[in-house]
């Protein structure tokens, strides 16, 4: 039997800053993950470049069931303490658009970094280590050889586990597993299935950032078009993002269609606005002035592919395919101008899990401490991360909720 001061399962973003944030305290701190190395996820995102946060963080660019729960983590360790971070490493970065920020190099650097804070702090990391079982256990005291912890773990329960490389005991348990996303790194519901068997509430949870699937005509125009991006306005329930939108073999994909699918619920349909800049219908009725001789696809091909152009055309004006501006009635024209501006497609679903970059939802944040992600109901223990019901847009959001919660856990654990 092998005791700690922290046990943190999950060796992913979340798990890793939490790790050498409780051990530069002085905890001793073992984290144990099944996989055969730690930070898959944090490896392949950004395209291997890791867009690690944002210039701008608001509560905003988060869901929650409860939109206020976010706030204190985010304040209590920003994006500029963690650019600080980075800076201090040497690792070299950049901004794209919209505040993202991104390394210049790899998403190498990153793990790097935080690897050896853990190692500079102490912190044991054993992977390939199956969790078999978690008991609440008696009252445990330091551990041993601690002796330089600050006493805050002291008189907690403490936890017992059991797995694949032996039992160990701790004071603290944090739980940083992640979502159900991206199966193939690992991911699994033991997050979920801990909180439930302590008693804590999950909100249903579902794919989030993840492509729209058509299973109608769409289908069909988005395998001809597959690997086009148009600048596009895409919007559902009020909610509306201005990013590029790609099509893809199996439907619909790119910023816009991931961003939204995180407000879209199924049976919905989403309006893609494929003119943002422009007055469709102003457009329309001018081109019929000024270029009245004319075909409507070779004048809409100034604004957008001409392969979206002609699947457009099958659409929306088949019989005026080859009818000159002048000749089309008024009533067709702000008939395709609606179309061009307020485009509806009924999504058939989503890729789910095993492309989604999120997991939607998670351990209800009710029965959480927002200042130190511990369970109201069960003292030493945590959860962090995205097993939490809190999921930020695309851009770097949910890697700084990452790091605010594991700061925030480690700083009491």
């Amino acid at each position: 039997m092998k005791t700690s001061d922290v046990i943190i399962i999950g060796g992913g973003a979340a798990g890793l800053f939490c790790a050498f944030t409780a051990a530069q305290r002085g905890q001793s701190v073992l984290v144990l993950d099944s996989s055969n190395k730690v930070g898959k996820k944090i490896l392949m995102s950004g395209g291997g470049r890791c867009n690690f946060t944002n210039l701008d963080i608001t509560p905003e660019n988060y869901l929650c069931n409860n939109p206020h729960f976010c706030i204190s983590a985010l304040n209590r360790y920003n994006q500029w303490q963690f650019i600080e971070l980075v800076e201090s490493h040497g690792i070299a970065y950049h901004e794209r658009k919209h505040g993202e920020l991104f390394c210049d190099e790899s998403a190498k650097d990153i793990l790097a970094m935080l690897l050896e804070e853990c190692q500079q702090a102490g912190v044991v990391i054993k992977t390939k280590c199956e969790i078999k079982s978690v008991k609440a256990a008696a009252q445990v005291g330091d551990a041993e050889g601690d002796g330089e912890g600050d006493g805050k773990a002291e008189g907690k329960q403490g936890y017992s586990l059991q797995t694949s490389t032996g039992e160990y005991h701790c004071k603290s348990l944090v739980i940083a597993t992640g979502g159900l996303s991206i199966p193939t790194m690992g991911a699994s519901g033991l997050g979920y299935e801990i909180a439930e068997q302590f008693g804590l509430s999950l909100l249903p949870r579902t794919a989030g950032l993840v492509p729209f699937t058509f299973s109608d005509g769409i289908k069909q125009i988005s395998e001809t078009l597959s690997g086009l991006a148009v600048d596009v306005d895409m919007s559902v329930n009020g909610i509306s993002f201005r990013e590029n939108m790609l099509f893809t073999h199996r439907g619909i994909s790119g910023p816009a269609a991931l961003q939204l699918s995180s407000y879209w619920k199924p049976g919905q349909s989403i309006a893609v606005n494929l003119l943002p800049d422009e007055d469709a219908r102003e457009l329309l009725l001018g081109y019929k002035k000024t270029s009245a001789k004319s075909l409507l696809r070779n004048l809409l091909s100034h604004h957008l592919s001409k392969g979206l152009v002609l699947a457009l055309q099958t659409l929306h004006w088949p019989k005026y395919a080859e009818t000159a501006m002048a000749e089309i009635p008024d009533a067709q024209l702000l008939a395709v101008a609606q179309q061009l501006s307020d485009w509806q497609l009924k999504p058939s679903g989503t890729e789910g899990y095993r492309t989604a970059e999120v997991t939607l939802c998670g351990v209800d944040t009710d029965q959480l401490s927002s200042k130190t992600m511990e369970c109201k109901t069960q003292p030493g223990l945590y959860f962090v991360g995205e097993v939490v019901d809190v999921t930020g847009h695309l851009g770097g959001y949910n890697f700084q909720w990452a790091w605010a919660s594991g700061y925030a856990a480690g700083q009491y654990v």
